[in-house]
């Protein structure tokens, strides 16, 4: 069994085109993400692009880097063909660790890592932490997440969910929990390769979230409360300046 990271990066995102070349202290951030994913010591790292000026940049930095179809839905279905081309095994775990989250803490890499080889029945493994405020549970850009007594998710929303009946939109609710999704998967090799040959959900594709095919399916996916806070990743412009003005000071 092995472990192994692949970072997509897509050259064209629709809030902040080029993202991944952006730079942040003196570095591309996707250099900066390549180089966290590095210091986790795992079997393999390889960076999954759709496009040459991102495939050069890899290559430039001594990164093994794989040139993928550019009509992939998801960072996991371009994961899914670095899985075949470069013939992982099924029972290799692989994490999913997106280019655009330069600041997340190694010990939340490897924990999801650790949670898949533990939790046996997962198919999927990913994080979350707890949400404090109103304006960030009512925010549809912090995607929720309701897991049961094991761990394994419910559901995955843009929307407040569990919704509170007595306080909701006003107040906060006083006795509920609420906890914010961390976009990183482990998935075990074997369903990864099938991952892309299931067919896209209503759900998945009104929420626009990856994730929701998996549970569409019957897949099992195993929710732990991250070690350390994980900073939001960058999707706009103002992430990319509060990430520079972070690393600058």
């Amino acid at each position: 069994m092995a472990r192994r990271i692949i970072i997509p990066a897509r050259f064209a995102s629709s809030r902040l085109p080029k993202k991944m070349l952006a730079d942040i202290a003196g570095k591309p951030m996707l250099q900066h993400t390549y180089e966290l994913a590095l210091r986790c010591n795992f079997d393999s790292v390889i960076i999954a692009t759709d496009h040459q000026e991102i495939y050069d940049f890899a290559k430039s930095i001594g990164a093994e880097v794989c040139m993928t179809d550019i009509h992939h839905p998801s960072g996991t279905d371009r994961a899914a063909e670095v899985m075949r081309k470069f013939n992982y095994a099924d029972d290799d775990i692989i994490i999913n660790l997106q280019g655009d989250e330069p600041l997340i803490p190694i010990e939340n890499v490897i924990q999801v890592a650790d949670n898949l080889e533990i939790n046996t029945q997962a198919n999927v493994a990913t994080l979350c932490e707890r949400l404090w405020s109103l304006p960030e549970i009512m925010d549809p850009n912090f995607v929720k997440v309701v897991f049961d007594s094991n761990g394994f998710a419910l559901y995955f929303s843009r929307a407040p969910i569990p919704w509170s009946r007595e306080s909701f939109p006003n107040e906060l609710p006083k006795d509920g929990e609420y906890f914010i999704h961390i976009g990183i998967y482990g998935y075990r090799g074997l369903f990864l390769n099938h991952y892309s040959e299931l067919t896209s959900a209503a759900i998945e594709r009104t929420e626009a979230l990856e994730q929701l095919r998996v549970l569409w399916h019957g897949g099992k996916i195993h929710v732990d409360i991250a070690k350390k806070h994980n900073p939001p990743g960058v999707n706009t412009q103002e992430d990319l300046e509060r990430l520079r003005k972070l690393l600058a000071s």
